[in-house]
């Protein structure tokens, strides 16, 4: 009989690999994910003022390393 573990620790306990799905019930703490700096919420009155509070979201976002630069 083959088994197949899609979920797995390696390394010592260093490196666990999940190759299934992680669901995270509500209720649950997790610690130690990046967050971005603190964004005010926009009160842009023009195209122009929205486009520079949208790339502040995005600045914030990459400085956290959650979206790529």
């Amino acid at each position: 009989m083959t088994r197949v573990t899609k979920n797995y620790t390696e390394n010592g306990g260093d490196k666990t690999v999940i190759g299934g799905t992680l669901e995270i019930k509500a209720g649950a703490d997790v610690t130690g994910l990046p967050q971005g700096a603190a964004v005010a919420d926009s009160v842009a009155t023009t195209v122009a003022g929205l486009v520079t509070d949208h790339n502040a979201l995005l600045a914030s976002l990459r400085a956290a390393g959650i979206i790529a630069t």
